[in-house]
C-alpha cells in the first residue's frame, strides 16, 4: 500500500508535525518514557490498522526523520516493506507485535546487514496512545528500588511496634508470675472445701467419751515435770521409794486379833 500523501508545505506555522519543517529527533539516550501522544482527530478520520498505523506514528514526537522508513515514504513505498528495509543501512523501525485494533509494538533498531540488527528502543501504540516502553535495566531499578523502599518502611514499623509491645508484655509477665506462684501455694478455694468437710464430719460423730478416772492415791505428773530430762529421773531413782498406802500401812496401823 502506497504512503499517505505529505502534508502541504507549511499550513500552520508553528506546529512542527504539520509545517514543511519536521520536528528533529530527540538526542540519543534521551527518556521519553513520561511522554504520551494522542491525536484524538486522526483517530476519528482514519482507521489504526497495521497499514495506517506507521503514520499515525510518524505524527508523534517519537519519530525519528532520518530513518529508512521516511526514505520508502518519500519513495510512495509503504515504510515496513521488509524487503526494501532489509536491502538498506541505518535507523529503522519494525512492527513486531499486533494486535489490531488496540496494541501496536514498533522495535527501533540499528541495521548494519540484511540479517544484523541491533535492537535499540521499543514503542507501543495502546488504544490510540503512543507510549515509548522503558528500558529492561531500568524497570529492574525502580521495581528493586520500590522494593527496598516499602521493606524498610515495613522493618521500621514492626520495630517500632515490637518495642511497645515488648514493654506491655514484660509489665504483664511480671503482673501475672506474682498472683501464679501465690496461687500454686496456697488455693483459698481448696482450704474452704477442705474445712467444710472437717466442720460436718465433726457435726455428724458423737462427742468424745470423758477420760477414765486415776486410781485413789495416784497424782499424774505435771505437764513440766514428766517433761524433765534424764538427770532428773536419776535423781528421783537415788531417793527412798514412796511407800504404798494401801499396800504397806505400818505396824500402828495394822489390825489386831
Amino acid at each position: 500500500m502506497a504512503a499517505t500523501p505529505l502534508m502541504p508545505q507549511n499550513p500552520m506555522p508553528g506546529n512542527p508535525n504539520l509545517d514543511g519543517n519536521p520536528q528533529p529527533p530527540p538526542p540519543p539516550g534521551t527518556d521519553m518514557t513520561g511522554i504520551c501522544f494522542r491525536d484524538q482527530l486522526w483517530l476519528n478520520t482514519y482507521p489504526l490498522d497495521r497499514n495506517l498505523m506507521f503514520d499515525y506514528f510518524a505524527l508523534s514526537p517519537f519519530y525519528d526523520w532520518s530513518c529508512n522508513n521516511e526514505q520508502l515514504r518519500m519513495r510512495a513505498i509503504h515504510p515496513l516493506d521488509i524487503s526494501h528495509l532489509s536491502k538498506m543501512t541505518g535507523t529503522e523501525y519494525m512492527l513486531t507485535e499486533v494486535m489490531e485494533p488496540h496494541l501496536f509494538v514498533i522495535r527501533k533498531q540499528k541495521r548494519d546487514s540484511p540479517e544484523k540488527v541491533t535492537p535499540m528502543l521499543t514503542y507501543y501504540i495502546l488504544d490510540g496512545s503512543i507510549y515509548q516502553a522503558p528500558q529492561l535495566c531500568n524497570v529492574f531499578a525502580a521495581r528493586i528500588g520500590r522494593a527496598l523502599y516499602h521493606i524498610s518502611k515495613a522493618f521500621t514499623t514492626a520495630a517500632s511496634k515490637l518495642e511497645k509491645i515488648g514493654y506491655v508484655d514484660a509489665e504483664n509477665e511480671s503482673s501475672a508470675f506474682e498472683p501464679k506462684g501465690v496461687k500454686e501455694t496456697i488455693d483459698f478455694k481448696e482450704v474452704k472445701r477442705v474445712d467444710h468437710i472437717l466442720a460436718s464430719l465433726q457435726r455428724k460423730l458423737p462427742p468424745a467419751p470423758p477420760p477414765p478416772p486415776f486410781p485413789e492415791g495416784y497424782a499424774p505428773p505435771v505437764g513440766p515435770e514428766a517433761e524433765k530430762g534424764p538427770e532428773t529421773q536419776q535423781a528421783a531413782e537415788s531417793q527412798p521409794p514412796t511407800l504404798d498406802p494401801i499396800i504397806d500401812q505400818g505396824p500402828s496401823k495394822r489390825m489386831k486379833f
